[in-house]
């Protein structure tokens, strides 16, 4: 990204350029990111082709201020971290379903991000509901955010048996007693910083992570850095695969200032809706659901998303609809 780019892109989300790569920095950007560019799946519906490469995730982010999905969002996010000074990593998950089920390989894109100030954080714009401000990648133990109570833990096997990185953490940092805090033989933060780099020189991969919140695993995470073209196969699938949820229902949805979210499907809901309402400028109906947090676009909606721009801009900046409530 060149200077203007740059430019565009944090008058894009409402910030001013930062002096340094500081956490204060990152948590001021993600946080402002989901508040100014939604979580959207509008172009799975509109047979818009998901590009992942820098200039057209900037057209579509910036200069057609549209959303887009976690490969989407944290590429582009990642792109203007990298640009302001931050060390940015890209990280593959597998997100969490029914009964436990992990979903495919290259499932979800995130971001592992080093500040000037020490420290390494998960940052992730392009989850939906996920935490408000980056993570600390290295703390074990809960971390408290708007958005939930968080924690990342080394991660068991999965269904295959494997537990990842091929499985070569060691008891204390990361084998037996993995991602209790409390377990015996755990090392100091900066002592498991010094072994995972070193690790890293020579090759080794350390195990998956799990990120949970409220007690519920969202995704495993893989440690080792990926770059934005290996997740092309997964883009592909969510967008055309009749088994992804993205295929199966339209979504837009974005953290509002008040900290709470506001939430618009093609789906009916869990919800009863209580009223209908129309947006006073591009007169699209939305139904508050008697959570009075998420609200629905009537079932066949797809007609009325044929201007992407007009749902993102409208509904979210300038509708009548306003979130209530702290949590989705």
């Amino acid at each position: 990204m060149h200077s203007t780019q740059v430019d565009a892109y944090l008058r894009r989300i409402g910030v001013e350029r930062p002096a340094r790569p500081t956490v204060d920095a990152l948590r001021e950007l993600q946080l402002r990111h989901l508040q100014t560019v939604p979580f959207e799946n509008l172009s799975v519906h509109l047979g818009e082709e998901i590009v992942l490469e820098e200039k057209r995730l900037l057209d579509k982010v910036v200069g057609a201020r549209r959303g887009g999905f976690c490969y989407e969002l944290n590429g582009a996010f990642g792109l203007l971290l990298a640009a302001l000074g931050f060390e940015v990593r890209l990280l593959a998950a597998r997100v969490y379903g029914d009964e436990g089920r992990l979903g495919i390989p290259y499932d979800h894109l995130a971001l592992r991000v080093r500040t000037v100030d020490g420290g390494e954080w998960l940052a992730d714009v392009g989850f939906g509901a996920h935490s408000h401000y980056p993570l600390a990648f290295e703390a074990r133990d809960e971390q408290e955010d708007p958005g939930g109570t968080f924690r990342i833990a080394e991660a068991g096997p999965d269904t295959a048996g494997v537990r990842g990185g091929g499985g070569v953490a060691e008891k204390g940092a990361g084998g037996e007693g993995a991602g209790d805090s409390s377990a015996t033989g755990a090392k100091a933060p900066e002592a498991e910083t010094l072994e995972r780099e070193a690790a890293e020189r020579s090759g080794v991969v350390a195990a998956d992570l799990d990120v949970v919140v409220d007690g519920r695993a969202q995704y495993r995470l893989e440690t080792r850095p990926r770059v934005l073209g290996d997740f092309v196969a997964g883009a592909w699938w969510h967008s055309t695969s009749p088994a992804s949820h993205f295929t199966q229902s339209l979504v837009c949805s974005r953290v509002t200032e008040d900290g709470g979210r506001i939430t618009l499907s093609g789906r009916t809901g869990n919800g009863s809706v209580s009223s209908w309402t129309v947006c006073r400028l591009c007169e699209i109906p939305t139904g508050v659901a008697n959570t009075g947090q998420t609200v629905w676009f009537p079932a066949m909606w797809a007609p009325v998303a044929s201007n992407a721009a007009s749902v993102v801009e409208c509904v979210f900046g300038n509708s009548d609809v306003k979130s209530q409530g702290r949590r989705r």
